[in-house]
Formats: structure tokens, C-alpha cells, sequence
């Protein structure tokens, strides 16, 4: 039998062909290319090559895509209903700019694991009655929470009131550092909190607790029968949604350095279900691109035309739209779509290869 031998060279390149290719295949790697090219972005925003508002309303586009990410374990995942994320993003800017306000030295590390320790007790609590209620009531009651939690905001003399509250630059780290911040740094961290929750998002949904949590979406009754605890299950998904929304309106804070209650009305909760339809609640990719199409599109492509600017309810209308269509054809969102143009293409190339070559015995 004829052996076929490698020279030292090819094998080399053989060698380095086969890592690059298990280095392109991890499922990080999406990720982190994802970060570089929004640490691009900021790049050419300072060498003038892209426009100052483009670049910040990326970040707070990236900030609403971490409210998202938390919002898919309810909606993808455990087949939970919920209207709070409004409340819970609203209590993570609020308290943000209470202790930074408060405690002027105080640095934001620490305030982010106040707010994070606040949104576990949050959804601790929401996940208790989530064992008693489910459907439409969970909506309701999450809605009814949400809209307690924003009259406080309306109304607390500490919030501001109807004026909304403003804080300054913040101190990332304590002043053994003293390191203070600008818009250029916000968003560099906007982007790696990001790209860290995504990464935990890809491990949590890959792991027996993503299976458990759609197994209990599925059929709670056949779960049960499997050993799957409704109660850790529920009261995790909760915790994972009330924290992540914590955090987007921590970063929407310190980002803006100012916050009202209007942006923490219903709509944004609606805007945040709209886009986890829209892109596929249960891919982290299809999450992000239903929040830049519900959040970013007006800010960063659509701001220049006059028309759409001047008529912003024409973005609510295509929006609408939008959801009625994924809803009816493409229930995974636009995420299934772009998975089965993708396969399409891949069948007619095959297709091609074997009308040319003939198929492969």
C-alpha cells in the first residue's frame, strides 16, 4: 500500500491551516471580532473618518443590546412573559446616579456590583411570583411593577422628578488610580461588557442550564418529570433578565450622564420584546440585530434623512411591521431567515459542484 509523506514545510502549513481553522470555529471568535470592529469604529470616529454621533449612538445601541441579551433568557429560553425591563433598566440608572451623586469618590466598580446585588434581590423576587402566575398575568404583574417603579421615578424628590437626574464624569476604578472618564472610554467599556455577556450568554445557553431552561419552555409538566426544578430555573431566568437590564441602564447613565422617566416607560419594554421577535430570541446574533434595527437604525443611518426625521412615527410603523411579518413567517426572526438563505446558497453550490464534477461516491 503506497504511503503518502508530508515535507516538513507542508506539514507546517498544514499545521497552522489547522489551527487557524479551530481558532475561527470557536464560538468566541464572532464575539471578539465583533468588539474589534466597534473599538474600530470609536478609532476612526477620532481620526475623523466616522461621524462623533454615529459612534455614540453605536454605544447606546450596544447598551439596549445588553438589556436584550437578558431579556432573550425570559423570552427564548424559558418561556417566560415580562413588561418590567423598563422598571428594572430604570432602577440600574437611577440608583447609578444616586450613589454617584451621593458618594462623589465612590468609584463606578463598585457601584455596578451595588446595582448587579440590587437586581439579584429584583429578580429573586419576580421569579417567586412567577411560580404562581404565568401567560399573560406574569406580563401584567411584571408591567404593574414597572409602572410602580416608574412613578417613583416621576415623582421621588432624589430621582429629580419629572427634570430626570444628571451625574458627571465618574471614577472607574478607586482613586488609588485616579482615573477619570470620558465618552471615548465609556464606550470602550460599553464595549467590553458587551462582548463579556456575551460570552456568558453562549456558555449559559449552551450549557444543561440553557437545555433545562427550554425544556421547561416546551412543557413545564414534562420538565418536571425530567427533574428539572421550575423553581431555580424560573427564579435564574429572572436574575439573568433583571441583571443584565440593570447594568444596560448603569452604562445608559454614566453613557448619556443623564437619565428621565420618559425613557423608562412601557415602550421600551415594548421595544426591547420587539426586538428579541424581530432578530430570534434564542441566538445571541439575532438579538443583536433586532436591537439595531428597533434601536439603531433612525440614530445611525436614518437621522440624515429629513423625512424620517421630522416623521419619527414612521420607524414605530415599519417596526410594526416588521414583527407582524416575522410573526407570521419567520418565527425565529431574521436570524432564521439569514440561517436559510445560507443553507440555500450552500445546496445550489453543492448542486453546481456535482453537476460539474459528479457526485462523490
Amino acid at each position: 500500500m503506497k504511503q503518502s509523506y508530508l515535507s516538513p514545510a507542508s506539514a507546517g502549513v498544514y499545521t497552522v491551516k489547522a489551527g487557524w481553522n479551530r481558532i475561527t470555529r470557536h464560538p468566541f471568535f464572532g464575539f471578539i471580532l465583533f468588539g474589534i470592529g466597534m473599538i474600530l469604529v470609536q478609532g476612526l470616529q477620532k481620526l475623523g473618518l466616522v461621524n462623533y454621533s454615529f459612534a455614540k449612538a453605536l454605544g447606546q445601541t450596544a447598551i439596549y443590546g445588553i438589556a436584550a441579551l437578558g431579556f432573550s433568557f425570559l423570552l427564548g429560553y424559558a418561556g417566560l412573559s415580562s413588561l418590567g425591563t423598563a422598571g428594572f433598566a430604570g432602577l440600574g440608572a437611577y440608583l447609578t446616579g444616586f450613589l454617584l451623586n451621593t458618594y462623589t469618590q465612590l468609584p463606578y466598580s463598585l457601584v455596578l456590583i451595588a446595582v448587579v446585588l440590587v437586581s439579584i434581590l429584583l429578580g429573586i423576587s419576580v421569579g417567586f411570583i412567577s411560580l404562581r402566575i404565568e401567560g399573560i398575568f406574569l406580563a401584567i404583574v411584571t408591567l404593574g411593577l414597572s409602572e410602580v417603579l416608574g412613578q417613583v421615578f416621576l415623582n421621588a424628590e432624589f430621582t429629580g422628578g419629572p427634570n430626570g437626574m444628571r451625574t458627571g464624569y465618574i471614577r472607574i476604578l478607586p482613586n488609588l488610580l485616579n482615573l477619570r472618564t470620558n465618552i471615548s472610554t465609556l464606550y470602550y467599556i460599553v464595549t467590553v461588557v458587551l462582548v463579556l455577556l456575551m460570552f456568558l450568554t453562549s456558555n449559559l445557553i449552551a450549557s444543561p442550564t440553557g437545555r433545562a431552561m427550554l425544556a421547561m419552555k416546551n412543557s413545564t409538566s414534562a420538565a418536571q418529570a425530567m427533574g428539572i426544578s421550575l423553581l431555580k430555573y424560573r427564579l435564574l431566568a429572572f436574575i439573568l433578565a433583571t441583571v443584565y437590564a440593570g447594568i444596560a441602564g448603569s452604562l445608559h447613565m454614566i453613557y448619556g450622564q443623564y437619565t428621565d422617566p420618559v425613557q423608562w416607560t412601557i415602550m421600551f419594554s415594548l421595544n426591547i420584546l420587539a426586538a428579541c421577535l424581530v432578530g430570534g430570541a434564542k441566538s445571541i446574533w439575532g438579538v443583536l440585530i433586532g436591537t439595531l434595527i428597533i434601536f439603531g437604525l433612525t440614530p445611525l443611518f436614518f437621522q440624515d434623512i429629513t423625512f424620517l426625521r421630522n416623521n419619527s412615527w414612521v420607524m414605530s410603523v415599519i417596526s410594526g411591521a416588521l414583527i407582524i411579518l416575522v410573526v407570521m413567517f419567520f418565527k425565529g426572526g431574521i436570524i432564521q431567515l439569514l440561517r436559510n438563505l445560507l443553507l440555500s446558497i450552500q445546496n445550489w453550490r453543492k448542486k453546481k459542484k456535482e453537476y460539474r464534477f459528479g457526485k462523490d461516491e
